[in-house]
């Protein structure tokens, strides 16, 4: 005969508990094997201990251990003990929400919290949402907390205890989980273990990245799909990076800081990495890629690599205006045109200030700079990146510290001049085999390469307008293969 059995927080619960079942407390179902140990028992955990190594915890433990079935499982226990576990999940979930709101005959105004309680919740307009995050967390109590930044998505989850709510909603819990424990307990929807994981490097507090939050949630479905994992990391999980199978940037990368410790880490470990070592050493350094477009007979614009000794040499050699750029600047910082002799040596010496060598350029104007983002030698996407508005740059970093940027492109390849997409390959073969953003500028005397980025971004509605779903599955089918070739 099957019993169910309700683990609550204190004796002081089993007033109330004992409606549905055996009311024991955590410490009771713990020490009583003889007692509550039959395999036909289900159990409830509403200890509210459900920390690691923590009474509730080890009840759930022991729960399965004795062959029971039992809400929440220790796996949903550890899985929403931190958003980095549970956040593959969360597409999903936001997927359901969207398809809720949807519905609506008007948005929230401001961020809300739903207590979900057997998959019910009181708002009935959420009902089919609270089921779907029920289907996908089997825990009899969650808070679910939804903002919109920019759009809705949930925030957190977190498993909640009957101490925490509400009278209205401690009536409302009665009443749901009467209703649970009186039908049929079916396991939750199966879920396929990812054949690989992808490890995706990212800072979400940098004020330029490579790729927006909205941008890695789509790397993180698209994955999903696919049968990769894709968990979103940080600096601070350098040590755990040898439990991935690949590798992917996606913040800037210098060699100064741990973007380039990451790669080599993961490179040390024959992971799959983009970027790679090599990658970021060519790429970073606008010196090298001088030399290396000079040497190799790529048009680019007339180039001196200045010292404090030379400098003056930009005058005959390449007149005015001028381009000073810093060796390993990033999305127009570290770039300054100059219009004379006075504004030559006043900006220079600020940047011999942070490198011996910078590198002048002659000034060529263009209402747009094309972008040719390379994949493993092949072109991705082709975008046209348009100066921002009164500014002779894409980027326009303002003394306040903000920065307006220009509009944009995107078209597909085979729309884009052949002469463009063929001088990027070219550019981007000079560097590897990786992921590349190869910037030109046309002009009535051709085309020129002005750099190669190993980082380009890769944007939602700006990158993938073409491609749209597309470019994800490239990309993350492009580390498939490194996985299973390596």
């Amino acid at each position: 005969m099957t019993h169910h059995i309700v683990i609550v927080e204190s004796a002081a619960d089993r007033g109330w508990a004992e409606a549905t079942g055996a009311a024991v407390t955590a410490r009771e179902y713990v020490t009583g094997a003889a007692k509550y140990g039959g395999r036909a028992n289900k159990v409830v955990n509403l200890s509210g201990q459900f920390e690691y190594m923590k009474a509730g915890y080890y009840c759930s433990l022991l729960a399965e251990a004795r062959g029971q079935r039992v809400i929440p499982t220790v796996q949903t226990i550890l899985e929403l003990s931190r958003k980095a576990l549970y956040a593959g999940a969360l597409p999903e979930i936001d997927a359901a929400l969207a398809k809720t709101l949807e519905k609506l005959a008007q948005e929230p105004r401001a961020a809300f919290s739903l207590t979900v309680i057997f998959g019910q919740t009181r708002d009935s307009r959420f009902r089919d949402f609270a089921r779907r995050v029920f289907d996908r967390f089997r825990a009899p109590l969650m808070t679910v907390r939804v903002v919109s930044n920019p759009h809705w998505h949930v925030a957190e989850i977190d498993i909640a205890t009957a101490g925490e709510l509400s009278p209205e909603e401690f009536d409302f819990f009665l009443a749901a989980m009467e209703a649970y424990t009186r039908s049929g307990w079916r396991p939750p929807r199966a879920r396929t273990s990812p054949r690989y994981t992808l490890a995706v490097l990212h800072n979400p507090h940098e004020h330029l990245p490579p790729s927006s939050q909205a941008t890695l949630k789509k790397f993180t479905s698209i994955g999903a799909a696919l049968g990769i994992g894709v968990e979103l990391i940080q600096r601070k999980d350098f040590l755990r990076l040898a439990e991935f199978d690949a590798l992917f940037i996606r913040e800037t990368t210098t060699l100064k800081d741990h973007t380039y410790r990451f790669a080599m880490r993961a490179e040390a470990e024959g992971m799959p990495v983009i970027d790679d070592v090599t990658s970021i050493l060519r790429c970073t350094n606008k010196v090298y890629l001088a030399e290396l477009l000079h040497a190799n007979n790529l048009p680019a614009p007339k180039t001196l690599i200045t010292n404090r000794n030379n400098v003056l040499d930009c005058e005959t050699r390449l007149g005015y205006p001028v381009v000073l750029k810093i060796p390993d600047g990033s999305f127009s910082r570290g770039v300054h045109r100059v219009a004379d002799r006075e504004e030559l040596l006043a900006t220079s010496k600020e940047l011999f200030r942070k490198s011996d060598l910078i590198l002048a350029q002659e000034y060529m104007y263009t209402k747009f700079d094309w972008r040719v983002g390379v994949l493993n030698r092949k072109p991705l996407f082709v975008s046209q990146y348009f100066m921002s508005r009164r500014h002779w740059q894409i980027v326009n970093h303002t003394a306040d510290g903000r920065h307006v940027e220009g509009d944009f492109k995107t078209m597909a390849v085979e729309d884009a001049p052949k002469e463009v997409v063929a001088a990027a390959l070219r550019a981007a073969g000079l560097i590897g085999d990786g992921l590349y953003g190869v910037d030109l500028k046309q002009t009535k005397d051709g085309v020129f390469v002005i750099e190669i980025n190993d980082n380009p971004n890769l944007d939602r509605g700006v990158e993938d307008v073409v491609l749209k779903d597309d470019l994800y599955r490239i990309v993350l089918g492009e580390f498939i293969q490194r996985i299973e070739h390596r």
